[in-house]
């Protein structure tokens, strides 16, 4: 399991959370320096809400480094075709947008990754270490990479391979495929690395994000089931006429529920390798 180094929770934002329209119409450097602004330890940045990709991801870069804090570059292609084939343009334009960010970490899910991907987990690794970026896998909202079982086996895969990865949990996204995700966070929890806060309501006939004061998922039991010195990263969404005051009181109030919750947390020992 991949580890920070404070023993104090950093608090991100993904910069999702500001909803694509407002983002796709001021652009992800703006809402960075609210993020900034209002207090954020570092920010995700997200492939798909990008306009102009080699210049905003030029200026967030500099943003961040004058701040001094973390940037994470998540993108929207997953790693595996439908095929099961690694897809490699997809790998080499993350890793691209990543070290152009200077982002300490790259966010992908695993798409079709099956048992005959395996064998690709090595050119992977090779082309991870050549480029020198730490890669997270999240669970997304889909039943090939998003369930319990397809992230076990995934990781059993890796780690089995040689090729730890730490996983960037979304507590959220779990419903969207029926799964729980407290059972989910006690059985990944070794992996975890990175977790997307997230609260959830259901509608009609979908589930919706909200944040975790209006959850209706047992948000503090999964939180406590999960390791407490890494990073979380709001995915819910931030709105509102006084938009930096609302961001600045959601970071305020995650980094007291960070704090009780560390208080609170089991030790993890076990490994999936086992």
């Amino acid at each position: 399991m991949l580890t920070e180094a404070s023993s104090a929770t950093s608090i991100l934002i993904s910069l999702s959370a500001f909803g694509a329209y407002e983002v796709r119409r001021h652009g992800q450097a703006w809402f960075t320096q609210l993020a900034l602004d209002a207090g954020a330890d570092g920010v995700e940045v997200r492939s798909e809400l990008l306009l102009d990709t080699p210049r905003e991801l030029l200026t967030i870069a500099e943003l961040m480094r004058a701040a001094r804090k973390a940037v994470v570059y998540s993108s929207a292609e997953p790693l595996w075709r439908a095929d099961g084939q690694l897809d490699l343009y997809a790998l080499e334009r993350a890793i691209a947008s990543t070290q152009t960010l200077g982002a300490m970490r790259l966010k992908m899910s695993i798409g079709g990754f099956s048992e005959a991907s395996q064998g690709s987990l090595v050119p992977l690794k090779i082309h991870l270490r050549q480029a020198a970026v730490e890669l997270v896998i999240e669970n997304d909202q889909t039943p090939a990479a998003g369930t319990l079982d397809a992230m076990r086996n995934f990781f059993h895969a890796a780690n089995h391979s040689g090729f730890p990865l730490g996983m960037t949990f979304d507590m959220g996204n779990w419903h969207w495929t029926g799964e729980c995700p407290l059972q989910a966070a006690t059985a990944l929890a070794p992996q975890v690395s990175y977790v997307h806060c997230k609260g959830v309501q259901r509608l009609a006939k979908k589930w919706v994000a909200v944040p975790l004061s209006a959850s209706s998922a047992p948000w503090r039991a999964v939180l406590r089931a999960l390791p407490a010195n890494v990073p979380w990263a709001i995915e819910y969404p931030l709105q509102g006429d006084e938009l930096l005051a609302v961001t600045r009181s959601e970071i305020t109030q995650l980094r007291q529920i960070a704090a009780d919750t560390a208080a609170r947390a089991p030790c993890h020992q076990e490994t999936l390798a086992t």
